[in-house]
């Protein structure tokens, strides 16, 4: 008999020990909901997310926000998600948004980067540009790309034919090819004849 009352003490403990596990830095945990600040520069190399109130870098990363708009900062309600059995090439744990605690517009024009050649795996290097109606986009139907020379405008191009060239490969050879640069990064600000909508190229550098 008490085999058996040890063996359910043990059992119990255990349980006890794993709902009160924690993760990360901030020492969270699984389903606790905490405060987030998101800042204006949606899908940038310089993008941040903080946790609040100690106004340091989440350490991950927040899914589930269809309605923010470039250009704004958010402080916004998540909660952690830690998955026991994470696919071999993603992350285990991650704040799923919940709501939209305060919305407030940036006011400064201090210009950040973005790449417009991403990696994934599978699948390897992506150029980020599509054009259509004559416009080029960084995110389908989220963003803009607009420019502030004729020289601007055509390296967009050029790299708009690139990501053509690599589609009509496919589409002959079912082949993949890869940019012919190693990367493209853009240094754009917020366009303010198109807030929110869109994005000021400054100057884009390409690696060989």
């Amino acid at each position: 008999m008490m085999k058996y009352l040890s063996l359910i003490f043990f059992v119990l403990f255990l349980s006890a020990c794993s709902k009160d596990e924690v993760y990360g830095p901030f020492k969270l945990k699984n389903g606790q909901e905490v405060e987030l600040l998101v800042d204006h520069r949606y899908a940038s190399v310089n993008e941040s997310l903080l946790i609040l109130p100690q106004n340091k870098p989440a350490e991950m990363s927040l899914r589930g926000v269809d309605a923010r708009k470039p250009g704004y900062n958010y402080r916004v309600k998540a909660r952690l998600n830690v998955n026991p059995n994470p696919p071999q090439d993603g992350p285990d744990r991650w704040f799923n948004f919940i709501g939209v605690i305060s919305e407030e517009k940036y006011q400064g024009n201090e210009p950040f980067e973005i790449m417009l050649i991403k990696s994934y795996i599978p699948g390897g290097p992506v150029i980020i540009l599509r054009k259509t109606n004559g416009k080029y986009e960084y995110i389908e139907d989220k963003l803009e790309l607009t420019y502030a020379s004729q020289a601007l405008k055509d390296q967009l191009e050029e790299i708009w034919q690139n990501a053509l060239e690599i589609g009509a490969n496919w589409e002959v050879n079912h082949q993949q090819s890869n940019p012919k640069w190693k990367f493209i990064k853009a240094t754009v600000s917020h366009d303010p004849a198109n807030f929110g909508k869109a994005y000021l190229v400054q100057r884009i550098d390409f690696g060989m």
